[in-house]
């Protein structure tokens, strides 16, 4: 049985494309995996505090260092990493945001990203090279953006800081099964906007 982790981050409710995304995947998948266990973590309508000094000064702590006041800057971000190693699908759902992810999408991976948590130092010393520690998951990425051409080799490649970014940081956390699939074109609305649905909606039914 697969666990599978739905994150939604846009700020929007109803309206938000990205969710519009991720609930057919989750009525897709229920259909073809009736016994898998799915669960959600909102990071777009509640709020995920971004890392802070205390988060530092507990985080570079280790474990069996820490004593109940320097463990308090990390108990958020040690409840987020246990229930992310917990599951071995994810699933997030994002809109692009100046060209990147929200706000707390963002802080949600700062909460992850803990050294010898989900990443590590091959050596243990800072030299680059980074080994990550979640092995055997699988990432689908369901991304909204307003404008097109922000794919491998196209106009606007060099703009795209959404998918291009997130496929890195979890790429550096251990995680290289990823699919994007990105719905284009929606400040154009009208007939364009709905051909670019009418394709990634078949694209999720067919996962």
């Amino acid at each position: 049985m697969n666990k599978v982790l739905i994150i939604n981050a846009s700020v929007r409710g109803e309206k938000s494309h990205s969710r519009k995304l991720t609930n057919l995947f989750v009525e897709n998948w229920k259909k073809k995996n009736p016994e898998d266990h799915i669960s959600f973590r909102e990071v777009g309508l509640e709020h995920i505090p971004p890392i802070n000094e205390a988060w530092i000064a507990s985080a570079f702590i280790s474990p069996k260092n820490r004593n109940k006041e320097n463990q308090t800057g990390v108990t958020l971000s040690d409840n987020l990493v246990k229930e992310f190693k917990e599951h071995n699908i994810y699933v997030i759902g994002t809109p692009m945001y100046n060209w990147s992810i929200p706000s707390g999408l963002k802080s949600y991976i700062d909460q992850l990203m803990r050294i010898n948590e989900t990443w590590k130092f091959r050596s243990g010393k800072p030299d680059g090279d980074y080994i990550g520690l979640l092995q055997n998951k699988k990432l689908f990425i369901l991304s909204s953006r307003g404008d097109t051409g922000y794919g491998e080799n196209e106009k606007n490649e060099h703009m795209n800081f959404q998918t291009t970014y997130l496929k890195f940081v979890f790429g550096i956390m251990g995680i290289e099964d990823i699919t994007t699939i990105s719905l284009d074109n929606e400040e154009f609305g009208g007939d364009i906007f709905e051909s670019s649905k009418l394709k990634i909606y078949q694209e999720i039914k067919q996962i």
